[in-house]
């Protein structure tokens, strides 16, 4: 198997459709495995028998319990995980399986994403820079997980979830493959579409708490330089051309077009400097 797409569900019944099928319709070799943690909103009176997937329904504790039930049973090659809110744009898995297969020291690669709203219209765009270890501990991580690819050594070597994090998770663990020296790459290519529903586990109540916990275990001298951190990470970013975008095109499915892409135009695209 080429790919293992890991997806953690609950009660996301609507959202997983279109992601599942921004998966389906990728042109690769590849399996798409559910963890549902006993949806009651009817999402397993559809996902039991969806063919395209391998569904899983068990009860977890939490997002990264549920990922790493679905690490577990992944057989691919090329791992990634992909949450209900989260969609692949056309030939993704392809793009991340061609460079990881010509770059062999490569064990994380990293792709740009578009955010949306829920009628997936175009709000702003993340393009990606390697992570850098002090940054992670200390601001706000500088990729996004929908368009995060990893080869099974990973796995193979232990790299799973921290699943006493509920929201800050992957922060954790992008800082751990750094202090491990993991190689890094960036695809430099929109792969996938994040959808901001109200409801994102990011802008739960209770994420900055965690944020704020997570970044008081960085050593005293690096949380004394965030600052200059951050600046620097901004700094990369304008000498690496992420600050500027010509207009593009996207294709994504939507509520009220499930069946088919649509194609979507950002004639003048945005940027978040917190990116």
């Amino acid at each position: 198997m080429k790919f293992s797409i890991i997806t953690p569900s609950f009660r996301n019944s609507a959202w997983l459709k279109l992601c599942l099928a921004s998966v389906a319709d990728q042109g690769i070799e590849h399996e798409h495995i559910v963890q549902d943690a006993g949806s009651d909103d009817g999402t397993l009176d559809w996902l039991r028998h969806d063919e395209r997937v391998r569904a899983f329904v068990e009860k977890d504790s939490g997002m990264y319990d549920a990922i790493n039930r679905g690490l577990r049973k992944a057989t691919g090659e090329y791992i990634a995980y992909l949450n209900c809110d989260e969609q692949y744009l056309p030939g993704a898995l392809r793009a991340a399986a061609e460079f990881l297969d010509e770059h062999p020291e490569v064990e994380i690669l990293f792709g740009d994403a578009v955010c949306v709203n829920p009628a997936g219209d175009y709000l702003s765009h993340r393009k990606m820079l390697a992570p850098r270890l002090w940054h992670t501990w200390t601001c706000t991580l500088s990729v996004l997980t929908c368009a995060t690819f990893f080869r099974r050594s990973l796995v193979e070597r232990g790299f799973f979830f921290d699943e006493r994090w509920k929201i800050v998770g992957d922060s954790d663990w992008v800082l751990r493959l750094l202090q491990a020296g993991v190689r890094t790459a960036v695809l430099w290519r929109f792969t996938s579409v994040f959808t901001r529903t109200g409801s994102n586990l990011s802008q739960h109540e209770s994420a900055a708490g965690e944020m704020e916990r997570f970044w008081s275990l960085a050593p005293r001298h690096v949380r004394a330089l965030r600052p200059g951190i951050l600046l620097h990470h901004r700094l990369r970013r304008l000498l690496g051309g992420i600050y500027f975008q010509r207009p593009f095109d996207f294709e994504l499915y939507t509520a009220s077009n499930p069946q088919s892409r649509v194609v979507k135009h950002v004639e003048k695209p945005t940027f978040r400097w917190q990116w």
